[in-house]
């Protein structure tokens, strides 16, 4: 294993990726890579200065430290999302890339089959895998949601470079397996992780995603319970409910329904009284005396 190296960290992660045939997935991951190759070229960040790794639904660059940070996050900010329309605006309903989006920095070392090594680098993941971030995406117009991390904040988003708003981020905090995160989430934070404003604390609650699924769809609503005492819907007869249909009154003979004759007198629920024979669906009918043929 190499020694560690500081690394600026680029995640990207496709939305809803695994609810999506094979033709799809394998469309929406070429896509993929040309917009993080554009945005990368925007920053003026070429294939020498950067390693990458391939996660099926996602892509992860380790960018060379001395790589421009501001560079890389005004083309995120901007460049990502021009792409992200430009492809849906010509992509079907079910071809549509949705991204969310995290940059962070540490100390990453590569093991000798080529693996990824690092805390920061498990750092990163776990807020990219954050509910809050796919709820955050979930509840936007627009197809990006980007997060950065607590020392990415500090040093270099806080300051306010041209081109990188440090009000428009928004400290956030997520459960993950290593204990809660602090993060700094782009835009305003999801209506399930808390109240949106700068420099305020929104931790992470559950956002509705469904069990099982790729953060994209939230889950079925619950049925409501019937209240106690509630009225049903009023009966046919009843008070503001349709009247029934004409009574048939029919003496003497059985009845029969498409072949199927009722012996006896029967009295319906409406009142009606049948005695006799009738035949229905036959050649005839066959009443009282003296009536039809």
């Amino acid at each position: 294993m190499t020694d560690p190296v500081s690394r600026t960290i680029l995640l990207l992660d496709i939305e809803r990726f695994s609810d999506r045939d094979d033709v799809e997935q394998a469309y929406l991951r070429r896509m993929l890579y040309d917009i993080t190759d554009r945005a990368l070229e925007t920053a003026g960040i070429d294939e020498t200065r950067r390693l990458r790794a391939d996660r099926g639904d996602s892509v992860m660059e380790l960018i060379d430290a001395n790589a421009s940070v501001t560079a890389l996050l005004r083309a995120l900010l901007t460049e990502v999302p021009a792409q992200l329309r430009a492809v849906n605006r010509m992509a079907s309903c079910s071809a549509q890339i949705r991204l969310r989006g995290v940059v962070a920095t540490g100390y990453v070392a590569v093991d000798r089959h080529e693996g990824w090594v690092g805390s920061d680098l498990n750092h990163a993941c776990r807020l990219l895998d954050a509910h809050l971030l796919r709820a955050a995406l979930r509840e936007r117009a627009d197809d990006f949601a980007l997060c950065v991390s607590d020392a990415l904040y500090a040093g270099v988003v806080r300051h306010d470079h041209p081109g990188i708003p440090a009000a428009d981020f928004h400290r956030v905090t997520v459960d993950s397996k290593n204990g809660p995160l602090t993060a700094w989430l782009h835009g305003p934070a999801p209506a399930t992780g808390g109240t949106a404003g700068a420099g305020e604390d929104h931790s992470e609650r559950g956002t509705g995603e469904a069990p099982g699924g790729s953060g994209g769809r939230p889950a079925p609503a619950a049925a409501t319970p019937k209240t106690p005492g509630a009225s049903s819907p009023a009966p046919a007869g009843s008070e503001g409910a349709p009247a029934p249909g004409p009574v048939l009154h029919i003496d003497g003979g059985t009845v029969s329904f498409g072949g199927g004759y009722v012996a006896g007198d029967q009295h319906g629920v409406s009142g009606g009284r049948v005695t006799g024979d009738v035949v229905m669906g036959g050649k005839g009918e066959r009443g009282a005396p003296g009536e039809g043929s």
